[in-house]
């Protein structure tokens, strides 16, 4: 079973950019798909972005879509997310997240799922306040 943790939260003034990173210690981690997610104040965790294992295909929430951006580098098991043009609402603990092996060419290429329940292990979160 791997281990996800997060890194590159902290406080970040509203317009300004911050990268997350999340470093997985899976072996397989070329085969999972990926995925970030996020849960505010008073709010349940909600989908932000995901990627397939081949990075060929990323999807994102109509939220953050045109300012986030979710990226991969399989060869150092890491996962990135870009967060420019931040505001208010994008105040959250932010959390990756391992969906399953995927072993398919098709999967490899594609698969990128958005529901919470398609990912079976998560990092511990990094929190991400955004001031005026």
């Amino acid at each position: 079973q791997g281990r996800l943790v997060e890194s590159g939260g902290g406080l970040v003034q509203a317009g300004n950019s911050l990268t997350l990173s999340c470093k997985v210690s899976d072996r397989s981690f070329s085969s999972h798909p990926m995925g970030w997610f996020r849960q505010g104040p008073g709010k349940e965790r909600e989908f932000v972005a995901a990627i397939s294992p081949s990075g060929l295909r990323e999807i994102y929430s109509d939220s953050v879509k045109g300012r986030f951006t979710i990226s991969r580098e399989n060869i150092k098991n890491l996962l990135y997310l870009q967060m420019n043009n931040l505001n208010l609402e994008d105040t959250a603990v932010y959390f990756c997240a391992a969906s399953r092996s995927m072993t398919t060419i098709t999967e490899l290429l594609s698969t990128a799922p958005k529901a919470h329940s398609e990912y079976e292990y998560w990092g511990q979160g990094a929190q991400v306040p955004v001031s005026t």
